[in-house]
């Protein structure tokens, strides 16, 4: 969905403006773009920010999810690749916004330990924070697939 079309759904009365949701859908894009950069990745969560990714995986905090990220990568989940589509961005308050995410996941492994599940429900929670929006929250769960 485009900012524009989130805007004229999610704006009307809630104090977010088609900047503001263009600025969040950046903010998707962006994490989608460095999830194999640390550090331009991590900047884009809080300090405290909690992750549970698609495998169940709690991380609570920048420091943890550095951690995590670092080990992912030195590991053959390095072949693993998420995307994300924004469906709608939702006001909780001000300077704060629930989006909500179909993520994609193409498992590319030579020789996957596990099966990954291919697409989730990813929640994010964006919080304003020293001009500009990161990720406070996010939350993958699994969607069952027919087979």
């Amino acid at each position: 969905m485009t900012a524009e079309k989130a805007a004229e759904r999610t704006s009307r009365g809630a104090g977010l403006d088609a900047a503001g949701l263009a600025e969040i859908h950046e903010l998707v894009r962006r994490a989608q773009d460095t999830q194999f950069d640390p550090e331009p990745f991590l900047d884009l969560h809080t300090p405290d920010a909690v992750v549970v990714n698609i495998a169940g995986r709690r991380v609570l905090g920048r420091e943890a999810l550095a951690a995590a990220m670092r080990a992912a990568l030195a590991s053959p989940l390095k072949d693993v690749v998420t995307t994300a589509e924004v469906h709608d961005v939702r006001p909780l308050a001000p300077g704060v916004a629930l989006v909500s995410c179909t993520k994609r996941v193409e498992d590319a492994r030579p020789e996957p330990a596990a099966a990954l599940p291919t697409v989730g429900a990813l929640t994010y929670v964006v919080v304003r924070s020293e001009g500009r929006w990161r990720i406070a929250s996010a939350q993958t769960t699994p969607i069952a697939q027919p087979g």
